[in-house]
This record gives C-alpha cells, structure tokens and sequence, in this order.
C-alpha cells in the first residue's frame, strides 16, 4: 500500500509538472541578459527524475527547455531517446517555439522516427532510438523535450552533468533520484566547488540544482571540459544487468564481478584449433614471442564487426563463435585473443578502458565505465604488454593515441584492477628527418628524404602504407608540404617495421622556382621540409589553464649545395630557445664552398600549465615560427 501511494504521488506531481509547462513563458526576451553573453545555447530548464523502484524497476523523467541562439547551438537541441529490450519508453514529446514564444511544432510519440541506434558497421544489436530530426526556419526558437522511460536495468544510473560544455548557459538545472527502498549505493561530486549548486543528499535520496550559470568561452590548448565543470556519479551497490544480479562496493569486486557473470566459461575452442596455435609456438619457450605469434594469428584470421548484445552489449561472443565466424567487436575479439594465448600457456587479462578521447577510468567511483575493451599481458618488470585486438594493422603491444597513456580496469579471476597503459610522451614520439638537398641556379630544388617517425608520430604516419599512390601524393602534396608551392613527389618508398615500431618513407622530391632570384642574389628558405609555423591564438584574458596534450620532439638534419657558379660566404649564428615548454635548436655547419648542413632540434613537452603561464608559451612558439622562416641569401660568384 506504501509502495501505491508513493507512485500515485510522484505521478501526480509530474502531471501538475507538466500541466505547468505548458504556462510557461517561453519567449527568448525572459531570459537574462548575462545568460546570452558568449552562449549558443542557453538551457532554460533541464530536469531529471529517477525512481529506483527496486533492483530491477527504475523509472527515469526527463525534461529539456533549451533555447538555441544560432546554428553552433543544435548540437544542445537534440531530440531523442534510446530504448531496448529491457527499456519501454512512456512518455515522448516535443514542441518547438520561436523567438516570441509561440508554439510552431509539436510531435507525440508517433511522429518520431525509429530505428537502430548504432550504424551500418554494427552486425546487431537491441539498442533502438526514437527521435525528430528538426530542421529550424529561424533563430532563436526553443526546444521543450520530455520523456519518461522504465527500465529493469539499474547497472546504469544516468549521471548528472548539469553544464554540457562550452558556449552554453545554464538557467537551472536539476537532478532528482529517489531510492524509497534504501538500496545501498554510493555516489561522487567532482568541481561542485566553484558553482551555485545546492545539494541534498540521504540514503533514500539525492537532489542537485544549477541555476544562472554564465557560459564558458572555449580556449585552445586547455583541459577538457569535463575536467572543468561538474557532474555527479551515482551506482547502486547491488543491481541488474539484463537481468544478471551484480553487486559491488570498490573496484576490486567490480572486476570479479564481471569476470564471474560476463566471462566465465566464454573463453572455450575448439580442439582443433587449441591443436593449430601450440602447433605455431611448438618451438617457442619465450612467453611474449608465443603472444606475437599469436597475435599475429589472430590479426590474419579475423576482423572488426561492432555487436552490441549480451547483457547490456558487455558480455562479449563467445571465444569458439569468433573462431567459427572470423569476426566480432572489441569485446568478441579480446576475449577470443586472451582464449588463444591461454591455450599456449600466456596470461592475459580483459581490460575496459575509454578509448578515442583521452579519458581515465575514475579509480576513485567503482561504476560501469569505459567504452572499449583491449588486452594485457602482465610482466614481471612492471612494464606490462598491451593489445589491442580490433585492428589487422597494429603492431604487437603497441596502442597509439587511442589508449595510450590512461586508467583501465583490468579484469582478473581474483577482481579488478587498476592500471595504465603505455604512454607515449615527449621524446618518446620522435621524427627524424634526413636529407640531401641541390638547389640549382633557375631556383628550382632537388631532394632525397629520408623520413622515420616513432611513438605517436608512428601512430600518425602508419596508415600511409594503406592508401592508393595517388592518395599519398596528395597526402604530401595538400598537407605534409603545403607550405611548398610547385612541389612534386617524384619517388616513394614506405617502410613499415611493426617489430621496431617504425615508419620510414624514401622520397625523392622536386620543387619549382623555390627560391627567389634577383640579379645576383639567390634568396631561399632553409627549412624546406619541416616548417613549424604553429602559433597558439592570443587571448588578452586567458582563463583556463594551458594543456599541451602531445608532448613530440622533430630532428631535422639537411646537406644543402649550393646552385652552380655561387659560394658560400657565411652563414647564420646558431639559435637557441630553452623553456618549461620545451627547446628549439638550429645550427649551421659549413662543410666547403657550396655545401653546408643544416640541423634542427624541436621539443615540445606535454604538461598541465597554469593560466598565467599560457603568454610565455605563445612567446615560445612565436619564436620558432619566426626562426623556421630564416631565409638565406647568397651571392653569385662573379669572378673568372
């Protein structure tokens, strides 16, 4: 009768809620000025209210009043809701109003569209999504989004981000959760501190409210925003999960968790081909060469299809259905990849991450996180091995910029783990870059390369063996030297060498009317092939801090000869710049009358910088460009 009563309420008040809504005053003249300023978006009224019912009953409301100010601001009117087997949707309305507050549009539940919520690239998945493609006809106008779904998941607890990133206010914003029932659970605030939110917290319930907060001017080169602004994680110690029973207090039970109820017994082959890989490593005692074999194996045999099913798309296929079918998704592949190595005697642990934007899984919030799943391979040094298994091109224990460098959870039979992968930083991502150079006297250029890159630079240059010739023509023509009018790719050789992790490339390359020439006088740049031209936006009142998010370092090294009939009479003094930020050295070395060499350092280190310190980075770079931009003039040899 309690349990009747309560939903009889909240029912009522989210009637009357509604009943409300629609008296608003929606014109764009009632809202405050200071909410206008540097904002594309202001969202007038977001509400959400969730009703934990019991481990397998949660009702989640959601109501969205967001006046977009220009075409930048759409991305925060989007109209949508996802679903699937073990969520109906209730309630879904929109209306649209223009800049007056009168109402243009309204679409029931019926006029949206429905359809998968993952692309062409997914083999199969229950996840659906209801939604409107609005097309506005001016601006402003303002978006009033609610929806009402139930679901018996409760893994999942949508989390509060009241401030969804830059050029966006925020009029209020208000985050409800009732737990009538006292279901254990616990819950972190992170960058409350220095916003107007109000809290309520108990064991049965949970209340945040944002209200005029101005919006925050994006700056470049800062941290993320969701490093900045606040948001709220909220889990439940016991749940479900399409309709498996978890429960959890700290990330070491959350880790046999899932190894108990998501992984158990799907790591079983078939004996044929448990036969066929000890069969490869027969010869083979070293653990981490068996693992490259393997990998290896494993890379020829299969390939990428997302699939999102299994409880809750985190259960991954079965190892022995990758093995029949040759496909599956980050989970399918990893699982069936640490199957393969345990048939031939090598450790390997499932491991979640957040893959793409550099994110850390939170090791502080034991929750249901990440967005991929990779591979490791403990060692006894420490120096841990890790695999990423969607990919046929990678080398072995190489990640890229795609996970490197961040928090995991790593999944083993005694629970989780937290751990970080390999980071690339500074010098570890280096480009030499080798040359000889023969300007000639009509001012054309001549040159052989010789280019090799590690670390990240790999990571951003590996690829190139994949496309068409005429495709990495362009490449070099329209974006590595576009600086270089009249260029031409003569020749090119690309040298992938997955066992070192490095790319080379052999070119030979020609550039018209390069230089300059008057009279006498032959002008050219000396930097032709790496010009660092990058010079960070000025801001009169920086506010955030300074981020250098990929620390690098570029060593260039030139033999330049000097056009027929001209001689070498001097050369420019050595430069050097030495910053927290990094270094930058060039040198000038003559080896006889028409040759000299040309060397270049340039280190750029990765780091979190205060505000204050983001004008003496700007001076830095300014510097370099400057420098990368010398030009020499030399003088023709009139004497006969």
């Amino acid at each position: 009768m309690r349990k009747l009563i309560y939903s009889l309420l909240i029912t009522s008040v989210f009637f009357v809620f509604q009943m409300q809504s629609q008296a608003i005053d929606y014109s764009v003249f009632t809202i405050p000025k200071d909410l206008k300023e540097n904002a594309n978006a202001v969202v007038r009224d977001n509400s959400i209210e969730i009703i934990i019912e019991d481990l397998d009953k949660m009702i989640v409301r959601k109501r969205k009043v967001v006046t977009v100010l220009n075409k930048i601001g759409n991305v925060d009117a989007k109209i949508g809701e996802s679903y699937d087997n073990d969520t109906k949707i209730t309630e879904l309305t929109a209306y649209i109003y223009n800049g007056f507050g009168k109402e243009i549009k309204k679409y029931k539940e019926r006029d949206f569209s429905d359809v998968s919520a993952v692309d062409g690239g997914t083999l199969y998945s229950d996840a659906r999504v209801k939604y409107v493609d609005y097309t506005p006809i001016s601006y402003p106008y303002t978006l009033v989004f609610e929806s009402e779904y139930k679901t018996s998941t409760t893994g999942f607890i949508p989390w509060w981000y009241p401030v969804n990133g830059y050029h966006i206010s925020v009029q209020k914003s208000s985050y409800t959760i009732q737990n009538p029932n006292a279901i254990p659970w616990h819950f972190k605030r992170t960058n409350f501190k220095n916003f107007n939110i109000k809290s309520a917290e108990s064991e049965t319930a949970i209340q945040y409210i944002l209200e005029n907060q101005k919006a925050f001017v994006y700056e470049r080169n800062t941290i993320a925003y969701r490093d900045l602004l606040p948001k709220a994680l909220i889990a439940l110690d016991n749940f479900k999960l399409k309709g498996v029973e978890g429960a959890y207090t700290n990330w070491k039970d959350f880790g046999k968790w899932m190894h108990e109820k998501l992984l158990l017994g799907r790591d079983e082959l078939d004996e044929a081909t448990v036969a066929a890989v000890q069969a490869l490593v027969k010869d083979v005692q070293d653990p981490i060469e068996k693992a490259k074999i393997v990998y290896k194996f494993m890379q020829e045999k299969t390939r990428y299809i997302s699939v999102q099913v299994g409880i809750g798309g985190w259960e991954p296929i079965a190892a022995n259905t990758v093995d029949a079918v040759g496909y599956g998704d980050c989970k399918g592949l990893t699982n069936y990849t640490k199957a393969l190595l345990e048939a031939v005697g090598v450790t390997a642990y499932y491991t979640v991450v957040y893959a793409d934007e550099k994110r850390d899984i939170d090791k502080e919030f034991s929750s249901i996180q990440g967005n991929h799943v990779i591979l490791n391979l403990p060692n006894k040094d420490g120096n841990d091995i890790w695999l990423e298994c969607t990919s046929q091109t990678t080398p072995f224990g190489f990640l890229g910029s795609f996970t490197h460098d961040r928090n995991v959870l790593v999944v083993t039979p005694e629970g989780g783990i937290i751990k970080k992968t390999t980071s690339y930083k500074d010098e570890t991502n280096l480009q030499t870059l080798k040359g000889e150079i023969q300007l000639l006297d009509n001012g054309d250029l001549q040159a052989n390369l010789k280019r090799s890159s590690k670390g990240l630079q790999y990571d951003d240059k590996f690829y190139l063996e994949t496309i068409s010739k005429e495709e990495l023509i362009k490449n070099y023509k329209s974006n590595v030297w576009d600086y270089n009018n009249n260029l031409e790719i003569e020749s090119v050789v690309l040298k992938n060498d997955k066992e070192n992790v490095v790319f080379e490339e052999d070119l030979e390359v020609s550039i018209k009317n390069y230089a300059t020439i008057n009279e006498n006088e032959f002008l050219f740049r000396v930097n032709v092939f790496n010009r660092d031209n990058y010079i960070p936006k000025r801001y009169r009142n920086r506010k955030l801090p300074l981020q250098i998010s990929t620390g690098y370092k570029d060593a260039d090294f030139y033999k330049i000869k000097l056009p027929k009939g001209y001689n070498l009479i001097a050369l420019p003094d050595a430069k050097e710049l030495k910053t927290k930020f990094g270094y930058y050295q060039v040198k000038f070395t003559k080896l006889d009358e028409t040759t000299f060499k040309y060397e270049k350092a340039v280190v750029i280190k990765e780091g979190v910088y205060p505000k204050e310190d983001y004008k003496a980075y700007r001076s830095f770079r300014r510097s370099i460009a400057k420098h990368e931009n010398l030009r020499i003039a030399i003088t023709k040899n009139l004497t006969k």
